[in-house]
């Protein structure tokens, strides 16, 4: 068995997604290959994300978290981290954003390695680009999530991904350069089609990279 953990935010968990968000259909995928395999297969996606979390809360609760879902006769672990996106929220109350660039990138190099001890594979998902629409934010006026913010803590997660042994999926390179807006809910979280292409350009990263195997066994008659 091979338990894949994905600890992240709202984006992670799927808000405003009639499908469920991109984890919901990572999921949906693998259970159909497994389905397809008559059962050779053999994963479990668990969706950790947690609407508002920072990174330090995502470090916070990460070992209550993953040892429970650990499978116990020795099968793979895989983690996907998606986040970033609330650590670089901008205050202008503070002046800044609400997470420091060196606080964030400590907190990031002490959550890779605690998931190094139970996997070689650990996995940081890139956060997507914003709209003006929550620069400031509708439902708190004096915060505001901005794209130049977005864009640095996105290098950052790279660089630590990189100096860890980590791998990083770039998204939000492969959606500025796009319409993304429309890809866009409410601004900040994804519409179905926005998830359906974050879930496609995570599952072709995952597969090239062979973090998950499910297309080694080919099916029984």
């Amino acid at each position: 068995m091979a338990n894949i953990l994905v600890f992240g935010t709202s984006t992670t968990y799927g808000a405003w997604d009639s499908e469920g968000g991109w984890v919901q259909r990572l999921r949906k995928f693998i259970d159909q290959k497994i389905i397809d395999s008559n059962f050779q297969l053999d994963y479990l996606v668990y969706n950790l994300g947690i609407s508002g979390d920072k990174s330090k809360d995502i470090l916070d609760r990460f070992e209550s978290e993953t040892v429970p879902r650990l499978d116990k006769y020795g099968g793979e672990n895989i983690f996907l981290f998606h986040l970033g996106i609330n650590d670089c929220i901008f205050s202008e109350t503070l002046g800044k954003t609400e997470v420091s660039e060196e606080n964030f990138r400590s907190t990031l190099s002490e959550l890779l390695a605690k998931a190094s001890k139970y996997s070689s594979k650990v996995v940081i998902i890139g956060a997507m680009p914003v709209d003006d629409r929550v620069n400031p934010m509708p439902w708190s006026p004096k915060r505001a999530y901005r794209n130049e913010f977005v864009e640095r803590f996105n290098q950052i997660m790279e660089e630590v991904a990189e100096k860890e042994g980590a791998h990083f999926v770039e998204a939000y390179k492969k959606f500025i350069e796009t319409d993304y807006s429309s890809l866009l809910a409410d601004g900040v979280h994804m519409n179905d089609e926005g998830y359906r292409r974050l879930f496609e350009l995570v599952k072709d990263y995952l597969l090239e990279h062979k973090i998950i195997n499910i297309n080694s066994i080919s099916p029984k008659n």
